[in-house]
């Protein structure tokens, strides 16, 4: 099977395509923003400010990388790996209508955020949680950091992707969410274990 590598910018439509168990790799820029990077976001548009990065057809990575400083003052990524994507569960509407085209995390999302997939083309990556040294293996550049005033993990990261993954979806365009299927067939064996008396 040949190996599915998507550039960006992304495109609606080839996120639309994707269903959920669909694995792929990204190359081309990707993002980290974490809690206090949504925040900072939805405050500048709520001011009419100008945003750091041009978002359309971005892909968002939930993390919060370690990267060591050249001494050229330039960066270098040692370690990343995925955060608990739930925490930015209210922004999910906002990141649609910015352009983002995939969000990056682990532990998947809810009824919002797949209403905005629905809504706006864009597609949940689960990247493989433990494996924050091999997920630094492809990216290849630091391009960038804003807002590291708010600490490293925090900071809005500009990062050059090689080959970055294996990714697998978990929340397609569709309304359809491996995490929500999880869930309900959990359930249903709590109750045939646990049967009510």
């Amino acid at each position: 099977m040949d190996k599915k590598i998507l550039g960006t910018p992304l495109k609606e439509e080839e996120m639309r395509r994707l269903k959920i168990g669909d694995v792929v790799y990204l190359a081309g820029t990707i993002y980290t923003a974490r809690d206090m990077g949504h925040l900072r976001i939805k405050q500048l548009l709520a001011e009419g400010k100008p945003l750091p990065k041009n978002f359309d057809g971005a892909a968002i990575f939930h993390a919060g990388p370690v990267c060591l400083k050249n001494s050229d003052g330039s960066w270098r990524l040692n370690v990343i790996g995925p955060t608990t994507s739930i925490r930015m569960e209210p922004y999910a509407d906002m990141v649609g209508r910015l352009g983002v085209k995939a969000i990056i995390g682990k532990g998947g999302m809810e009824q919002e955020t797949l209403d905005a997939c629905a809504k706006y083309g864009y597609v949940y990556f689960q990247a493989a949680p433990g494996c924050a040294a091999q997920l630094a293996q492809g990216i290849k550049t630091v391009h960038s950091v804003d807002w590291f005033e708010m600490g490293m993990p925090e900071a809005l990261w500009d990062l050059e992707a090689a080959e970055f993954g294996p990714l697998v979806v978990g929340m397609d365009s569709q309304g359809n969410s491996i995490y929500k299927i999880l869930k309900t067939e959990a359930l249903k064996k709590l109750d045939v274990l646990y049967p009510e008396k």
